[in-house]
């Protein structure tokens, strides 16, 4: 499906950071203009120079660069894009988000947008069914964030479990049906 949707990608410090670049090109593929924001732990799994190569745009990796410029700033992005999507989600952006704490880019942007948020998380298993990071899912949930379940699978840490990103299918599926029902 060819489309001309703004959305703004944010990548978290995980190892599944290289699945964001895939799900990155699929969606430039599929007609989406790409922004991509990237945390500073995404930064150390993945460069921003493999998002900028393939969405043809700046990827911003920090609030206030040397070059800043107003227009650049995350309210005008918040703006623009009509669909935020987090991939992959860390615990911490997850608890940042679900307890308005707002110090990044993404953060920020996040908290600025009208836009509806798709979060697909991607961890341990252990962190994915902590208390604390299932609280803060469900108060997300609670107020219209829209949750993408990790699969089961081997993990980084060498064991099986829930906490895997879900596939760039599973993903643009779910894209494209929150984007047709906005």
């Amino acid at each position: 499906m060819k489309n001309s949707t703004e959305i703004l990608l944010g990548v978290t410090g995980s190892i599944a950071c290289y699945k964001a670049a895939d799900l990155a090109s699929k969606l430039v593929q599929n007609g989406y203009s790409v922004h991509v924001v990237m945390t500073a732990a995404a930064q150390k799994f993945i460069a921003p120079l493999t998002f900028q190569t393939i969405t043809c745009r700046k990827v911003i990796t920090e609030m206030f660069p040397q070059d800043y410029e107003v227009e650049e700033g995350h309210i005008p992005l918040a703006r623009l894009c009509r669909l935020i999507l987090i991939a992959p989600a860390t615990a911490n952006i997850i608890g940042k988000l679900a307890n308005g704490i707002a110090d990044d880019y993404l953060t920020t942007a996040v908290m600025a947008s009208k836009a509806p948020v798709v979060i697909a998380p991607a961890m341990n298993d252990v962190m994915y069914n902590n208390p604390v990071l299932q609280k803060n899912i469900k108060a997300l949930k609670s107020i219209g964030y829209d949750f993408i379940e990790p699969e089961k699978g081997r993990l980084a840490c060498g064991t099986e479990g829930k906490g895997r990103l879900a596939s760039v299918e599973v993903i643009m599926d779910r894209i494209d049906k929150v984007r047709i029902k906005n």
